[in-house]
């Protein structure tokens, strides 16, 4: 996920979003528990894209407060 699609993306859209990652993150993190797991750099992944949507909930919300 790139930061330009997360720009894009609206303040319901981007909680949306950042629910679906964590629900991603914890099966990953069971996989990894389980030894399932094809791919390890998967987890980093997807706690980067979480940091991503976070980062920019946040902007958002200085954003409309500083209006």
């Amino acid at each position: 996920m790139k930061a330009s699609e997360v720009r894009a993306m609206t303040p319901e859209q981007l909680d949306a979003k950042l629910n679906d990652l964590k629900k991603d993150l914890f099966y990953l993190r069971l996989q990894h528990a389980t030894n399932q797991l094809e791919n390890p750099i998967r987890i980093a992944e997807v706690k980067k894209d979480i940091a991503r949507v976070k980062t920019m909930i946040r902007e958002k919300q200085i954003a409309s407060a500083g209006r």
